[in-house]
């Protein structure tokens, strides 16, 4: 393996340290999007249960807004529940745009280095491309087996960086489609929950 990244030459470092980051990103995304942080089964029923009996005081908001991300919207509109509808819905609305902002903490980067490991490992290409060549130009072609071997020394950056961004792309999809769902689920509960503090819906047993 060493000899191969060896061979690859000096923007073999350039997409290591990408996949270093992608590894990286991808682990720490896996962990902090579990569902189960994101939208705690047990949250929504066990915050119907105080709001009906009426224990719904500061030290349990500040819990739940520590609970989750879902909590934290929960929190936010029941904070400001008798400000109005208006203002209670201005409320969950800017804190989930933050909410969401976390979710969506380090995809751009995922997304950035599932774009540039291709060009990062086309440009090693063609610098093995323009050496093999200047090699040509002043050691002739005497053996043709030498230059298959250079080309396909120049070919490891381009499959090293492919390596890279496959799964760096796909993964970057995969999360981007579940704060998709994450944040569909949580603007149901919020609206549930405006609706039933201001009187349209009731709470559901």
């Amino acid at each position: 393996m060493f000899e191969i990244i060896k061979s690859g030459g000096w923007m073999m470092l350039p997409i290591i340290l990408c996949s270093i980051a992608s590894m990286a990103i991808i682990g720490e995304r896996l962990w902090t999007l579990q569902r189960k942080k994101i939208l705690p089964p047990d949250l929504v029923p066990q915050v119907w249960k105080l709001y009906r009996e009426q224990k719904l005081t500061a030290s349990a908001l500040k819990q739940l807004k520590s609970n989750s991300p879902l909590g934290c919207i929960l929190a936010a509109g029941l904070i400001n529940s008798h400000h109005g509808r208006k203002f209670m819905k201005e409320t969950i609305e800017e804190t989930g745009r933050k909410v969401v902002h976390d979710l969506e903490r380090y995809l751009n980067a995922l997304g950035t280095i599932a774009a540039v490991g291709p060009l990062l490992g086309l440009l090693g290409t063609v610098f093995g491309m323009i050496n093999i060549f200047a090699s040509l130009l002043e050691h002739g072609a005497g053996d043709p087996s030498v230059l298959a071997g250079g080309i396909s020394e120049a070919l490891i950056t381009t499959a090293a960086g492919l390596t890279v961004a496959i799964p760096s792309l796909v993964f970057h999809r995969y999360f981007e489609r579940l704060v998709d769902e994450y944040v569909v689920a949580m603007e149901d509960e919020a609206l549930n929950l405006i609706d039933i503090l201001h009187g349209d819906r009731e709470v559901s047993q």
